[in-house]
């Protein structure tokens, strides 16, 4: 590998405000489904037991696309934790356990990037880094509101929590593609790679 091939560890100020745009817009998102996740969930419970767990995609995409945009070592921890602190602050039913679950998301999502040294960033890196952010959560919902499960129901939520997660990680890449289309993404890597593929 190259020097002009190593992927950039140093920050610069416009990373900084756009994963913090990232994470404040994601927020929004995150109140809203708060409130508006339950009625699916309640639909799908008795279905499978675990099944719920197909709700929680419109939680794990802020690292996902925090990650593609910046490609940034920490983006992704970085956008799921401001994203759970403004959601907390502006008050939910979970309280500061919030910000756990955002911390396990975007570690979950950072640890796939990682993975592929940020220098991966296609679909599949998108799915994978997604579906890490639902294991992430899988992870704090069993130890926090799903304790002593049965074994049937940790594995149906885990798969349909990771399921979730890796279908709005695409559609963050999605999103990426669109948005570089209108020039938005110009001072980045992600909006010439998607010009390229568009």
């Amino acid at each position: 590998m190259t020097v002009l091939d190593r992927p950039r560890t140093t920050w610069r100020v416009v990373d900084i405000v756009v994963a913090s745009v990232i994470a404040a817009a994601c927020s929004v998102v995150f109140i809203a489904w708060g409130v508006a996740y339950q009625g699916p969930a309640t639909l799908l419970t008795p279905l499978l037991p675990g099944l719920q767990g197909l709700v929680n995609g419109p939680w794990l995409f802020a690292g996902v696309l925090a990650g593609l945009i910046v490609r940034r070592p920490g983006a992704a921890i970085y956008a799921e934790l401001v994203a759970a602190v403004i959601e907390a602050l502006v008050g939910n039913q979970w309280g500061v356990t919030t910000l756990i679950s955002g911390l396990a998301q975007g570690l979950g999502a950072e640890l796939v990037f990682a993975v592929f040294l940020y220098r991966g960033f296609g679909p599949g890196v998108a799915f994978l880094a997604g579906a890490g952010a639902g294991l992430g959560e899988t992870v704090v919902d069993l130890l926090l509101y799903y304790p002593g499960s049965k074994p049937v129901f940790v594995v149906v939520y885990a798969i349909s929590t990771m399921l979730s997660g890796a279908v709005f990680g695409f559609l963050s890449l999605l999103l990426v593609r669109a948005l570089a289309r209108t020039g938005a993404l110009a001072r980045f890597a992600a909006g010439r790679d998607a010009k390229r593929v568009g």
